[in-house]
């Protein structure tokens, strides 16, 4: 078999996986302004055309041979992680507030915050891995800040009520 590496499949690959990942995440959101506006059937519709994207990405994403083990997976997420708090979101929060724009330095900066949670997350379940305790997880739906157990009080990322937290199955 042909090695992979350095070929245009590669990168055709690479750039699928992108757009299919893109094209999940925006679907489910285009299905939650569709069940906002009243429109149940076209929310449905775009949820399983985000459903069938995710298929096609992880599809793409193996192809790559990009899904390792547990503890490499674990690695991977924690250095992916950190690239963006130390080194992708400091620019762009830079950039956004030299240019004014509000409500994307907003995005950006509770984004930078919350990553260095999730960083710090993955460490924990690497060092812990094979003995990793059981434990839920929440999710604030207004920035993304992520936490352990039950919230119990506001967002410390952007300050959001403990109801807007949800919890991860």
């Amino acid at each position: 078999m042909a090695d992979l590496h350095g070929s245009k499949t590669e990168k055709d690959l690479r750039e699928a996986f992108a757009g299919e990942s893109q094209a999940n995440r925006k679907y489910l959101a285009f299905a939650k302004e569709a069940d906002r506006e009243g429109h149940p059937q076209v929310a449905k519709l775009f949820r399983a055309a985000a459903a069938a994207e995710t298929v096609h990405a992880h599809a793409h994403l193996r192809a790559l041979g990009g899904v390792g083990s547990t503890e490499a997976n674990l690695r991977e997420a924690i250095g992916g992680e950190t690239h963006e708090f130390t080194e992708m979101y400091p620019g762009m929060i830079k950039d956004a507030e030299a240019e004014g724009f509000a409500v994307a330095l907003r995005s950006l900066t509770f984004a930078n915050a919350v990553e260095k949670t999730h960083a710090a997350l993955y460490q924990k379940a690497l060092d812990n891995l094979g003995r990793n305790s059981s434990v839920d997880y929440y999710v604030c739906q207004v920035c993304g800040h992520t936490l352990e157990g039950v919230p119990q009080g506001p967002c410390p990322v952007c300050g959001a009520a403990p109801s807007a937290f949800h919890k991860i199955d």
